[in-house]
């Protein structure tokens, strides 16, 4: 029998620290969610300074990537994103109240090739929403050395 490996509190806190760490080395003010694989926050936080909107942001992106198994950017990604106008789920950002977002910033976590949960940066702009994203997979990769952690930016799974 397969056993799941469930991300806790502690793995979450590890990621959201490390996204911070190398956005302040970058200097871009950052929220960063990670969530659950039914897209619910385990840890969320807001630099200080920045934006109000963020954590609301952060959230959306970590809800679509746990929920939909793939990078956000990747909806949006020509020309195939299927959120693209005259594709098969243009309008899909309008789904689950607005929450669901399809533009950069949103990484699904992937560990043991199971989607265990998501993580949204918002603040910077996509490239350093994507290398903090990045980096907060990395670290969970280095924390859990006995699991395959993916480490990437496009993920679809």
């Amino acid at each position: 029998m397969r056993r799941s490996f469930k991300l806790e509190l502690a793995e979450a806190r590890h990621m959201v620290a490390a996204a911070i760490k190398t956005s302040t080395e970058i200097g871009v003010l950052e929220t960063v969610c990670v969530t659950d694989e039914g897209g619910y926050p385990l840890a969320l936080e807001r630099m200080d300074g920045a934006r109000v909107t963020g954590p609301q942001i952060a959230w959306n992106k970590a809800f679509t990537a746990a929920g939909h198994k793939r990078s956000t950017h990747l909806f949006n990604q020509a020309p195939n994103g299927p959120a693209l106008p005259g594709n098969e789920a243009f309008g899909i950002q309008w789904s689950f109240e607005g929450k669901f977002a399809v533009f950069v910033g949103g990484f699904p976590i992937v560990v043991d090739d199971e989607v265990i949960g998501g993580i949204g940066l918002s603040g910077g702009n996509g490239e350093q929403d994507t290398k903090c994203g990045v980096a907060a997979l990395q670290a969970l990769q280095d924390l859990l050395r006995d699991h395959r952690v993916l480490v990437a930016a496009d993920i679809k799974k």
